[in-house]
């Protein structure tokens, strides 16, 4: 039941996400057009967070995805804008000792070379900007 559940969400987000990425400031919706998606997934922590990889025109890339409620810690090499379409969750950030809650619509910054941690607290869908 529990990846059925999974893959149900996965599904929803592989769907959704193509068309309605985020909210900027809670009032604009935002789209990406002329984009490639890997068909491959990115899957973590035996599937508890996943993600897509969007590939942009210039190069850029996104990647788009939901972690299941939990604590996770995760190392990134490029900076990250991480944006949080849906769900709710706490960071930690690196160098940080204290733990700042975020909601759908909100996101944050992580610089390059660091790891940082989330308290997960409800299903929650994520955008990330590799800058």
């Amino acid at each position: 039941m529990e990846n059925k559940i999974k893959m149900l969400i996965l599904a929803y987000i592989f769907v959704v996400n193509l068309v309605i990425i985020s909210k900027n400031k809670g009032q604009v919706m935002k789209q990406f057009e002329n984009v490639t998606v890997e068909l491959e997934g990115n899957s973590y922590f035996d599937g508890a967070v996943t993600s897509r990889t969007v590939n942009f025109a210039d190069g850029s890339k996104k990647t788009l995805g939901f972690m299941l409620p939990g604590e996770y810690e995760f190392g990134t090499a490029a900076a990250e804008l991480m944006e949080i379409t849906s769900g709710n969750l706490e960071v930690k950030l690196p160098e940080s000792t204290e733990w700042i809650a975020i909601k759908g619509g909100e996101s944050f910054d992580v610089p390059a070379n660091s790891k940082f941690q989330v308290k997960v607290k409800t299903v929650t869908d994520y955008c990330c900007s590799y800058l």
